[in-house]
């Protein structure tokens, strides 16, 4: 019976044969498909490169060609304040407002601007005057609100841009433009084109590091995204390296129980041979990420307790970043940590502090969110200078829109007076790295609501980052998905006027 019902051994054989000849057939068309197209993504770069020069394979090299002219600053510290600072609260003095305090703002003024859903429904948008005082201050006449004592102090090493307008109306989609040159998430961050196209400095910290802090009271619930900081479509090796707030600053680095730093060593090199062999076989860059990665954290494991060992910083620096300066997590330590990142030569610093949503709390969350970010900023601008860094040292320090110069709330509810989104005009500062100090450019309208002087949109703002480290913005590209891709999308303009 078992016999009868036995298939022929020959044909199993055959059966094996014929599946073994088309599935190893089959598998080697496919690896021969998959590296052809993974040699097109990596010749992608090539094509779409400045000057039609190859990219170089050495991780942390500048691309050939790079940089196009010679650069007034070979790093960046960026204070991004997430959540909107107040423009006509904090830098933007309108007096008019003042004067037309609860009256409703001409309607040429208004006319179909969208604003978030907070103010969707509400009719009356009575003008609102500043809830601080304005001061001018320095040999330029800055007008600095009262609630920002040491930023004020140094408003001659300042360049404030009061023309800054914008497209998005919500936090997200507005802070990746401002950081992506998109709204939608997926494009590469300014801090990675800037490693990408130029390099690294450091030899044994990320050339590209990220810090975020929030305000103590947690009055808002924005979300840090990954994105903010993401290298898109460029390979992974070019995405910021975000330092914990808690803890050890960057997972994984230490060794495991029981292995030694020079059996770490042995490890490495090893998997470094594997990943080579890997990289020749498949031409897939995010192996060569790998490699690279690698030996980063062996190299961090030396570098990073040595960078927030804070016993050799003399007590009246620690005292100008304020009294959060030993709190980890604080925007006041995260100041002083990108200080020691950047004297390590480390090219881009992004700092990204939530809490300037004020809604519903302007008379009370506004003066607590300046007294945590003022003396931080301004020590570092101070702290830079004094150590000869600032000339090279690009800082920027603004949010991702402004804040409406009409009440959002009613206004006779003083304790929940606030202001919603506004695109429309707002103000940021630059120092250092090419920037002209003891300045203010651009100008928005009497009501702070429109800029309308020299006005200057993010994709300009960008283009001007680039050009001050010696980057033509239409230049440094990217090939992905059959199209070029840059920075600054298909817009932007270097802003001349605040050059240095």
């Amino acid at each position: 019976m078992n016999r009868m019902h036995s298939p022929d051994r020959s044909r199993i054989d055959a059966e094996l044969t014929r599946r073994a000849l088309f599935g190893r057939g089959a598998a080697g068309l496919g690896i021969a498909a998959l590296s052809g197209l993974l040699a097109g993504d990596s010749a992608g770069p090539n094509r779409a490169h400045a000057d039609g020069l190859p990219e170089p394979t050495a991780p942390g090299q500048p691309q050939p060609g790079l940089p196009h002219s010679p650069p007034s600053a070979k790093r960046v510290v960026y204070l991004f304040q997430n959540g909107a600072p107040t423009h006509v609260d904090l830098f933007d003095y309108k007096p008019k407002l003042r004067e037309w305090q609860g009256k409703q703002l001409p309607a040429e003024l208004l006319g179909d601007k969208r604003f978030s859903t907070m103010t969707g429904g509400q009719q009356d948008k009575p003008a609102l005057g500043e809830v601080t005082e304005f001061k001018q201050h320095g040999d330029s006449g800055a007008w600095v609100s009262s609630f920002l004592p040491r930023i004020a102090e140094i408003a001659d090493e300042l360049c404030f841009v009061k023309s800054m307008h914008t497209e998005a109306v919500n936090h997200a989609p507005a802070i990746t433009f401002f950081l992506t040159g998109s709204e939608m998430p997926g494009r590469p961050s300014m801090g990675s084109w800037l490693t990408y196209g130029l390099g690294n400095l450091a030899k044994d910290l990320p050339e590209f590091v990220v810090m975020t802090s929030r305000d103590q009271e947690a009055s808002c619930g924005q979300i840090f995204y990954d994105f903010y900081w993401g290298s898109g479509f460029l390979p992974t090796r070019y995405q910021g390296v975000q330092f914990r707030g808690i803890g050890d600053p960057v997972l994984y680095i230490a060794n495991p129980d029981g292995i030694s730093r020079s059996m770490r060593r042995g490890i490495l090199d090893d998997l470094a041979k594997l990943n080579s062999m890997r990289l020749d076989l498949l031409g897939d860059p995010e192996i060569a990420t790998r490699i690279s990665q690698y030996e980063m954290a062996y190299q961090m494991q030396a570098s990073v307790p040595e960078l927030i060992d804070l016993s050799d910083e003399p007590q009246h620096i620690l005292d100008r970043y304020g009294p959060d300066v030993k709190r980890q997590g604080s925007f006041a330590y995260n100041c002083l940590i990108a200080r020691r990142l950047i004297e390590r030569d480390v090219r881009f610093v992004q700092l990204m502090h939530a809490g300037w949503d004020q809604h519903r709390n302007l008379n009370t969350q506004l003066q607590i969110q300046c007294r945590d970010t003022d003396a931080p900023s301004a020590a570092l601008v101070q702290d830079l200078k004094e150590r000869g860094l600032l000339d090279d040292t690009l800082v920027i320090w603004g949010g991702e829109f402004g804040r409406t110069p009409f009440l959002q709330g009613k206004m006779e509810e003083t304790e929940t007076w606030g202001r919603d989104h506004h695109p429309y005009g707002f103000t940021i500062w630059m120092a250092g790295g090419g920037i002209r100090p003891g300045i203010s450019y651009g100008a928005t309208d009497e009501f702070g609501f429109n800029a309308i002087e020299n006005r200057v949109h993010v994709h300009d703002f960008q283009a001007t980052v680039l050009h001050l480290l010696g980057i033509d913005h239409e230049r440094l590209t990217h090939r992905f998905q059959g199209r070029q891709f840059r920075l600054t999308d298909v817009h932007g303009q270097v802003v001349q006027d605040i050059l240095a």
